[in-house]
């Protein structure tokens, strides 16, 4: 059955070899289990709710692309969006998360139509490399910003807007979590992000109890309990989310996700050789239609947009080639919906050096860009700080479009700007105007 399903032979696999990369996989992205409820948890929604979306996402996307594109990737919610949900659509905006999660649900809906009229590539195509470059490198600074934060590493000064928050216990324990991930990652660790954390979250339960301190982990009386389907299931709000004054919020989330999934499946699939005659990856109309699947799907559950996770690239390089590693990858992430109060006592100073790194494996995006080259040199440092600097990811994105088309202009190149690119601009400049 499972040869019939997945054409093992055909792509020069076998089970054993896909289930190992559904395995490695899982490893190289469950640190998002912790992760997205954490940075979720500022909009005011119940951490145990999102957890359980969270879980519900990865596993239901995954299991989906396996089962319908035949392709290794699995999905779940995306680093980088979850931080644009939260600090500029809910806190920024000061929108209701629900209507924030209506505007999730609703860029689904556009992505199956744009999936089905085959105008995602188009709009792809249209984002200068540059801009993308750029983007991709400000969201990772942003992550830098957030995980430092969170840690208490960098706090609020009157004087010099941040500074340093002077050493306490937990600056200690994450300095130390930080160098433990970092030795597992230069290692080549499977999982080393989600070791990282379990590891300094096993560190900070010490304090208040190995040396003095108030103790800021709290040990649940179980570490079992039911999934909760009720505190943020289905309470989107479609009505509000339809509101003009939105239109930029969701116009970036299109993009972003855009960007993202697209630029993963052509990514790996190239590494894996998993290409077509024309050089798309195969089954792209399909992967596309399941990640916009999953965006509608995180709407509807209660997070923030699902999206392919690059870390796919570890399950691919373990030797995955059909869909069965991404079911393996899904049905991994089922388990962790009865252990939400264990995931529940993992302090933010455990999941800051996860998220450090993240943000700079983003940021190594810059590596790509002509400094040089005025033209796309300074669309892409707009981005990289701008999105850092505002706390919004919509403002560096929008301000470096503009600028785009702005220097082909004064250089007299404004027949280069194709029409989609103007259209584009055209809803950026409309997404600054509504913000």
């Amino acid at each position: 059955m499972l040869e019939r399903l997945f054409k093992l032979k055909e792509n020069e696999t076998d089970i054993r070899t896909e289930i190992l990369a559904g395995i490695t996989t899982f490893l190289t992205m469950a640190y998002i289990l912790a992760v997205n409820p954490m940075i979720l948890e500022n909009t005011g929604m119940p951490f145990a709710g999102v957890l359980t979306a969270t879980i519900l996402v990865a596993a239901l996307s995954s299991i989906l692309m396996g089962l319908v594109a035949n392709l290794p990737f699995a999905l779940a919610p995306g680093m980088g969006i979850n931080a644009f949900f939260t600090f500029s659509m809910v806190i920024g905006m000061k929108m209701p998360w629900q209507t924030a999660l209506g505007a999730v649900f609703i860029s689904g809906i556009i992505f199956m139509l744009m999936t089905v009229f085959k105008l995602r590539e188009a709009i792809v195509r249209a984002i200068p490399h540059c801009v993308r470059l750029g983007v991709a490198a400000g969201i990772g600074l942003f992550l830098c910003l957030l995980a430092l934060k969170s840690a208490g590493f960098i706090v609020a000064n009157p004087a010099t807007l941040v500074g340093f928050g002077g050493f306490n216990a937990q600056i200690v324990i994450f300095l130390i979590g930080l160098a433990f991930t970092i030795l597992l990652e230069h290692r080549k660790i499977h999982g080393s992000l989600l070791l990282g954390i379990v590891f300094t979250t096993i560190l900070s339960l010490a304090h208040g109890r190995l040396w003095s301190g108030e103790a800021f982990v709290k040990v649940p009386e179980a570490f079992t309990g039911t999934p909760d389907f009720t505190s943020v299931f289905l309470q989107l709000d479609i009505r509000g989310a339809l509101n003009i004054g939105i239109a930029g919020a969701v116009f970036t989330l299109l993009f972003t996700d855009l960007f993202d999934s697209i630029s993963t499946f052509l990514g790996v699939a190239s590494v894996a050789n998993m290409v077509d005659e024309n050089g798309e990856p195969r089954n792209f109309q399909k992967a596309l239609f399941v990640d916009a699947v999953s965006t509608t799907l995180s709407g509807l559950v209660g997070s923030s947009s699902g999206t392919t996770y690059v870390e796919s690239a570890a399950g691919v390089e373990q030797g995955g080639r059909t869909g069965l590693t991404a079911l393996v990858t899904g049905l991994l992430f089922l388990p962790f919906l009865w252990f939400s109060p264990m995931l529940q006592m993992i302090p933010a100073c455990a999941v800051a050096p996860a998220l450090l790194l993240v943000g700079f494996f983003m940021l190594r995006a810059i590596s790509g860009i002509d400094w040089k080259d005025y033209e796309t040199g300074l669309p892409a440092f707009v981005a990289l700080i701008l999105i850092p600097f505002t706390f919004s990811i919509s403002q560096g994105i929008s301000w470096s479009l503009i600028l785009f088309v702005l220097l082909r202009i004064f250089s007299g190149k404004v027949r280069q700007v194709e029409l989609m690119q103007w259209i584009v601009v055209a809803f950026a400049a409309l997404a600054l105007y509504l913000s």
